[in-house]
């Protein structure tokens, strides 16, 4: 394997216990893989060169562990991380699995399971930086209804509003200095999820008591699954300060949520990514939320963390041959050349400049004329990724 495209700490490349750790189960099939501890998932993850490994709550200690069971269990863990080397640079907690959440957790219409769901939290924000845990993602995967005759949305989204700002206070006086990243999806478990894209959700952020604290954890199948680019949401998120976290992975359109190996499926879409991640200079985790197909055994499991990350690098290399070849780069310059004739009608608002602007006499015909020449580079951005650049 080529160097360029080892997997190395800088890259930041993690995965969640729950990804390498998935057994293979689906709806209408059992499980086909053993299932290994969270220390032999962090060798794993070692040997195939991750920088670090992420966790519910729960993907670490049992929901019924005792506090002995609880603190030799984190004692194994730190161990095995200070072993490989491997940090952890997010957690995160699970609020959808057990039954208690059956109707969701921050905007259940029963206080008690509120409340526990806050108990939770907390108990897991404590775990994380234990841990060394700098972000915290939250994903609400039964914060939603099958029927809207069952809650009303705006209770569903005050309450979801008021545990965030209780989170945020309890992260302040803990001194824990997380960023809490909000994850959408449109549906599943749930038939619908609140707030269910990262537009949603940035929308949200705003209405926070503590809105400099909270950002996004946008999840490329996620928006995939209601059609969605995904560039768009990162790169909004990204524009807003906003983008704490990602995840990556891969799958059809508008289907269910498929979690695929990233860059299975869409290439472009892959490809972009990573060249706007690249560009713009992110520096987060590169966390890949997906698990390997059903067909695979353990070594399977091993070669779909590697892909994951052999094909970003890939696309990273790709966006640096973009970015250099000279044919695609003078292209861009005359597709992206500002008319400075028309300098004086830019920038901000003067009343001047606006009265200038309602007399100008726009040539529409011959504006609309001018082919822009989309075609031709995006057959050289095919051309590139199918190595013919």
């Amino acid at each position: 394997m080529s160097d360029l495209y080892t997997p190395k700490p800088e890259h930041k490349f993690t995965f969640g216990l729950w990804t390498v750790g998935s057994v293979g189960a689906d709806p209408f099939g059992q499980p086909v893989r053993p299932s290994l501890t969270p220390v032999q998932l962090v060798h794993i993850l070692a040997e195939v060169g991750a920088y670090g490994v992420n966790f519910h709550d729960n993907d670490l200690v049992p929901i019924d562990a005792t506090p002995s069971e609880r603190d030799q269990t984190v004692r194994d863990f730190r161990k095995a991380l200070q072993e490989t080397g491997l940090v952890v640079p997010m957690a995160t907690t699970n609020l959808f699995s057990d039954p208690i959440f059956k109707d969701g957790a921050f905007t259940s219409n029963d206080a008690r399971v509120r409340l526990y769901a806050l108990q939770k939290v907390m108990r897991g924000m404590d775990l994380g930086a234990e841990l060394g845990a700098k972000v915290y993602v939250f994903w609400g995967g039964r914060e939603g209804v099958e029927s809207d005759s069952t809650k009303n949305p705006a209770d569903g989204i005050k309450r979801m509003r008021e545990a965030l700002d209780y989170l945020c206070e309890y992260n302040l006086d803990q001194g824990y200095g997380y960023r809490f990243a909000l994850e959408a999806k449109p549906n599943e478990p749930r038939g619908d999820i609140y707030l269910p894209t990262t537009g949603a959700m940035l929308g949200f952020i705003a209405t926070l008591a503590h809105p400099d604290m909270v950002g996004v954890n946008p999840e490329m199948a996620h928006e995939h699954m209601a059609g969605l680019n995904f560039l768009h949401a990162v790169a909004q998120a990204w524009e807003a300060g906003k983008l704490f976290h990602i995840d990556l992975n891969d799958q059809n359109y508008v289907r269910f949520d498929q979690d695929w190996r990233f860059g299975t499926q869409n290439w472009k879409q892959a490809f972009f990514l990573v060249k706007f991640l690249e560009d713009v200079g992110y520096d987060g985790s590169r966390h890949f939320d997906a698990h390997a197909f059903r067909t695979e055994d353990l070594e399977g499991v091993k070669d779909f963390a590697a892909g994951c990350m052999r094909t970003y690098l890939i696309f990273k290399e790709k966006a640096r041959q973009f970015n250099q070849d000279q044919e695609i780069q003078s292209l861009l310059k005359e597709i992206q050349a500002e008319n400075t004739a028309l300098g004086d009608l830019q920038g901000p608002y003067t009343r001047e400049k606006a009265a200038a602007l309602k007399a100008f006499v726009f040539d529409r015909k011959e504006i609309a004329s001018k082919g822009l020449q989309y075609e031709r580079l995006d057959q050289w951005v095919t051309d590139l990724l199918m190595g013919l650049r």
